[in-house]
C-alpha cells in the first residue's frame, strides 16, 4: 500500500509540474504551435531537470531504463476516440461545441466522428462522408461548400418540382403544353412560373379552358402569353371588364392563408377520462 501510494503521489506531482513549469503562462497560435513547444520542452528543460530519489537527470535515468522497456508497436495508437451523434432536421454534426456540415441526405440519422487533434471525420457505419478540420471554437459552424451547394440544389428542384405538381392538379391539359414548350426549348422553369401567376390570377377553370383552346390552335411553340391572350379574349366575348391586379397588405393577405384544423381526438380521451374520475 505504501508502495501504491509512493507511486501515485510521483505521477500525480509529474502532471502539476507540467502544469506550472509549461502551461503556465505559455501562449500559442494554434495546436500545431503547441505541440512543437511541448516537444522542445520535453527534449530540453523537462528532460535535464533532476530526477526525484535517483541522484541523477530525467534524461540519465531514461537512458538507463530504456534498454528494460518493450518496444512500441508497428502500428500507430489511434488518437481518435468515435462519438455517436444524432443529426437533426439541419445537416450538421455537434461535436464539441461546434457544429460540422454533414450531407443532407443523412439527417434523422445516428452517425459516428472520429476527431483527432487536427481533423473532424464524420462516418455512416464504415463510409466516409464528411471530414473537416478540427474547430477549437465555441460555437463555430464549420461547413463544406459542396454540402451548401448540394442542398441548396435539392431545395431548388424541391420548390420547382412542388409547383409543377400543383399546376397540374389544378389544370391537367397544362402537362401537355409543358411538354410542347419543352420540345420547342423554351424554359420549363419560366413557363411553370408564367403559369402559375395566371391560376393565382384567373383561377383554375379559366387557366384550364384557355390552355385547352391554345393547344387546339396547334401552335408550334405555346407559351405562356399565348394562354393569357386566350383567356383576354374569352373575358371580352363575355363582355366582362379586364381583371386589375389587386395590391392587398400581407396581414389582409394572411387572413386567407388556409387554416389546418387541429386534431379533436386528444380532448376527447380527456373528457372521458374525466367522466370515468367523477
Amino acid at each position: 500500500m505504501q508502495c501504491a501510494l509512493y507511486s501515485k503521489g510521483r505521477v500525480e506531482r509529474a502532471i502539476r509540474y507540467i502544469r506550472d513549469n509549461f502551461f503556465a503562462a505559455r501562449a500559442f497560435t494554434d495546436i500545431d504551435d503547441l505541440n512543437a513547444q511541448a516537444t522542445t520542452w520535453c527534449a530540453g528543460p523537462a528532460a535535464d531537470r533532476p530526477c526525484p530519489g535517483e541522484g541523477m537527470s530525467v534524461r540519465e535515468a531514461f537512458a538507463l531504463e530504456a534498454p528494460r522497456l518493450a518496444p512500441l508497436p508497428d502500428n500507430p495508437f489511434p488518437l481518435a476516440t468515435p462519438t455517436t451523434v444524432a443529426i437533426g432536421k439541419t445537416p450538421y454534426a455537434r461535436f464539441d461545441r461546434n457544429d460540422y456540415s454533414v450531407p443532407h441526405t443523412h439527417v434523422r440519422r445516428q452517425l459516428t466522428i472520429f476527431a483527432d487533434p487536427g481533423e473532424i471525420r464524420i462516418l455512416d457505419g464504415a463510409a466516409l462522408i464528411a471530414s473537416h478540420p478540427r474547430s477549437y471554437d465555441a460555437g463555430a459552424q464549420i461547413e463544406d461548400p459542396a454540402h451548401i451547394q448540394a442542398l441548396r440544389d435539392h431545395k431548388r428542384r424541391g420548390g420547382s418540382a412542388s409547383v409543377t405538381n400543383r399546376l397540374a392538379h389544378a389544370a391537367p391539359a397544362s402537362a401537355e403544353l409543358l411538354t410542347r414548350a419543352a420540345q420547342n426549348g423554351h424554359s420549363l422553369q419560366s413557363t411553370v412560373a408564367g403559369l402559375n401567376r395566371l391560376l393565382q390570377r384567373y383561377g383554375a377553370r379559366e387557366l384550364e379552358a384557355a390552355i385547352l383552346e391554345v393547344l387546339k390552335l396547334d401552335a408550334p411553340a405555346p407559351h405562356p402569353n399565348s394562354v393569357l391572350l386566350a383567356i383576354e379574349k374569352r373575358r371580352e366575348r363575355r363582355r366582362q371588364p379586364p381583371l386589375l391586379p389587386s395590391h392587398l397588405p400581407k396581414h389582409v393577405l394572411d387572413k386567407d392563408q388556409p387554416v389546418r384544423p387541429a386534431r379533436l381526438a386528444p380532448y376527447d380521451k380527456l373528457k372521458d377520462q374525466n367522466d370515468d374520475d367523477e
